[in-house]
């Protein structure tokens, strides 16, 4: 398996509004050559609350920004297509894996060259946004992911150990040194993401991304990024979801 992943350091000052990091710096590579190729994907359930904030947020950045409302039983698509997001939506929850992959399907049949895929609760900062496309035009990565790690303080102690725990072990079947396997805040070569047959439908998506792009020789990057830990319950099932990723690892390890 080869393995290629290291650090990319970005220093993006910031000034703090509506609960979301606004980047001073965003004008200047939003004028990036490839961010018109950019499209921000955003997979939903339930997130009514926050993702108009969040799209109002991105939109200065990067103006394509595709939701996919997995299911939702709240105001979710009427708020997103309200912010201007343009809506992908499924009768019923399929997972966030299913909601990533028709989110990207859609970028890549735009042919759009790049996704950003962030989440719909709000833990995302958008003024993060600038570090990935920094990375990705300073680096040529095929795959940049954001490294919460660095403020491990501010993340909650048990999601903490857990993500610590996971990274360690594929880590491990990667040969490489993967900082954070499951942060969910990241950017894809679109082209690279087109060659893989990613096969799970739930929150074990991740971990199985990472895994497949450095299988396949991909290049793997890691950004430092803010996470914005609310008082909302994660959609993560600690029972549920952490056997399904059990049974995705058997069948890699």
């Amino acid at each position: 398996m080869a393995a290629g992943a290291s650090a990319v350091q970005g220093d993006f000052g910031s000034h703090r509004s509506s609960g979301f990091a606004v980047c001073p710096r965003c004008r200047s590579v939003s004028a990036l050559s490839f961010t018109p190729s950019v499209a921000v994907v955003i997979p939903c359930f339930n997130e009514g609350r926050s993702i108009a904030a969040l799209v109002d947020a991105v939109h200065p950045v990067l103006p394509d920004v595709f939701v996919i409302d997995d299911g939702s039983s709240d105001d979710t698509a009427l708020a997103a297509k309200s912010a201007g997001a343009r809506l992908i939506r499924h009768a019923a929850n399929l997972g966030k894996g299913a909601a990533l992959k028709d989110g990207l399907q859609q970028a890549w049949v735009e042919e759009f060259k790049f996704a950003i895929s962030m989440d719909g609760d709000g833990q995302h900062d958008p003024a993060d946004l600038p570090a990935f496309l920094a990375a990705a035009a300073a680096d040529d990565a095929d795959l940049v992911i954001g490294n919460r790690m660095l403020e491990v303080r501010a993340m909650p102690w048990l999601r903490r150990q857990v993500n610590r725990w996971m990274s360690r072990r594929i880590s491990r079947r990667a040969g490489a040194e993967l900082p954070d396997t499951q942060c969910g805040y990241r950017l894809i070569r679109l082209a690279a993401w087109h060659e893989l047959e990613l096969t799970t439908s739930r929150f074990e998506v991740e971990s199985e991304m990472v895994l497949a792009f450095l299988a396949a020789g991909r290049r793997v990057r890691f950004v430092p990024v803010r996470t914005i830990y609310k008082t909302e319950q994660s959609k993560i099932h600690p029972i549920r979801d952490t056997v399904r990723w059990f049974r995705w690892w058997r069948r890699v390890k």
